[in-house]
């Protein structure tokens, strides 16, 4: 008979029957790049349509090289090539929270480079860049990961790239593993420092002078990645208000079956509220609290308690001395006095910091 740590590795490396199952399902293949059993290489092509935003002006200047290059027009599929590039060396790492359909991302991109080209993961995220800890991933990696959740094959991490110090070991990284292209898969700070990277690669990379490309692939759950028709929302929102949805749904039920709880929920959120509408929307809570609605109606904090209270009297005076409020994690930022108070500090301390350093010193 096996000892308990070794049917606990046996149990882990064979991982659920569910999980099993869930490998064997079809990639989910976006239909520009043709069918899930083969996805193909797409060609793009110019559009006439260009981004311009209000903050397009101080986008040109500070990325003058990729927004010279790119003209911020917008590309289309031109249809799928039976033509694969061969001999392309690309890395992908995933940085920031983790997101549903992670894994899927690498997935599609080993499918679609193919045995030609290589495919490196980068351990740990950007902190990995920075080391060069990179690995080659191979068909059985995939196999493995296919349609699973998580971030676990290749870990991730919040690392921002943006010393010069910083750069240089990057570039060490793209020189050291001959790459060709960094493939980011993050939310809108990491989707930010692809950005920066992009443009700090962009040339004199490699021995002909060229650059190393970098795309970035829009994921948070957080919903605050979108673009109109060309991003209506990033992958992970949709997976992350569902199971959100189920356990306050279950919160729901449980306090019209004790009739005398309030629960207080606190959802994901910080610098939108996308995640606590889309649930409040499923679910129908007593209160919602929506940030961008405090900001807009700059509502004190003392309006906000009061609002609150007023929904419980009334809900008391009806018999329901129980029900759910949901409110965004961010929501102490989108109240007027407390940003105040925030900003503040924050001034206090960029000034102070000298002095902050002693006093953690002493200690």
């Amino acid at each position: 008979m096996s000892t308990l740590p070794e049917q606990l590795v046996k149990t882990e490396a064979h991982r659920s029957i569910f999980e099993s199952a869930v490998r064997q399902l079809p990639l989910p293949v976006c239909a520009a790049f043709g069918s899930s059993d083969s996805p193909q290489p797409v060609s793009f092509s110019n559009t006439n349509r260009v981004l311009s935003t209000k903050d397009s002006d101080a986008v040109r200047q500070q990325f003058p090289k990729t927004v010279a290059a790119s003209g911020n027009i917008v590309l289309t599929s031109a249809g799928t090539s039976t033509i694969r590039v061969q001999g392309k060396r690309v890395a992908v790492l995933f940085s920031g929270g983790p997101a549903a359909g992670g894994h899927n991302v690498v997935c599609g991109l080993k499918r679609v480079l193919g045995a030609g080209n290589t495919l490196f993961g980068v351990k740990a995220g950007p902190k990995g860049l920075l080391k060069g800890t990179l690995f080659e991933i191979t068909d059985a990696n995939v196999d493995f990961i296919l349609n699973t959740g998580g971030f676990d094959f290749l870990g991730s991490d919040r690392t921002k790239i943006k010393s010069d110090e910083q750069f240089a070991q990057v570039r060490e990284t793209c020189i050291k593993h001959r790459l060709d292209a960094i493939v980011v898969v993050g939310g809108d700070d990491s989707n930010t420092n692809a950005a920066v990277l992009a443009e700090s690669l962009y040339s004199g990379v490699k021995s002909d002078g060229s650059g190393v490309q970098v795309i970035g692939v829009p994921k948070t759950i957080d919903g605050d990645l979108q673009l109109g028709d060309l991003l209506s929302i990033s992958f992970g929102f949709d997976t992350a208000t569902r199971i959100y949805s189920e356990m306050v749904g279950n919160i729901l039920q449980d306090t019209s079956s004790s009739l005398k709880y309030w629960h207080f929920v606190k959802l994901m959120g910080r610098s939108a509220s996308h995640v606590a509408l889309e649930v409040t929307l499923q679910t129908k809570p007593a209160i919602a609290i929506i940030s961008e609605e405090v900001s807009a109606k700059k509502m004190s904090l003392a309006s906000i308690i009061d609002g609150i209270a007023r929904v419980v009297v009334e809900r008391s005076h009806r018999g329901m001395n129980y029900g759910v409020l949901l409110a965004p994690e961010g929501l102490i930022e989108f109240i007027p006095e407390m940003n105040a108070m925030i900003a503040e500090l924050n001034d206090v301390l960029a000034h102070e910091a000298a002095a902050f350093a002693a006093l953690a010193d002493d200690a």
